[in-house]
């Protein structure tokens, strides 16, 4: 006579160890994927005028404005361009972010 599902006995610690293998290779994953980002720059134009790069963990590395966009009478026009190109290199954060972490979001692990 056996004792149902747990007969021959400790079946499910190995499936248990399994898990928290993958648990653990899953964290590491997403881990190595967040310092990739930390160094990965992206770049972000307006009129090819004015870029902003910066990582794709949100810090600003720099900003190279063309001379020609600069012009005294008109301060609004660079502020606009400046806004444009962070804009599209915050929008290319989000798209690397996207590829390299979405594959965590489904399985409630936060970035």
């Amino acid at each position: 006579m056996g004792f149902g599902p747990y007969r021959g006995g400790g079946g499910g610690m190995g499936n248990m160890q399994q898990l928290m293998k993958q648990a653990q290779k899953m964290q590491q994953d997403l881990q190595n994927a967040q310092e990739e980002l930390k160094e990965l720059e992206v770049t972000g134009s307006a009129s090819n005028m004015v870029e902003v790069t910066m990582t794709c963990d949100g810090k600003l590395t720099g900003i190279h404005i063309k001379p020609e966009a600069v012009d005294p009478d008109d301060v609004e026009m660079l502020e606009d361009l400046i806004t444009a190109a962070f804009n599209d290199a915050m929008d290319q954060v989000e798209t690397e972010k996207n590829e390299r972490l979405g594959q965590f979001s489904n399985m409630g692990l936060g970035f």
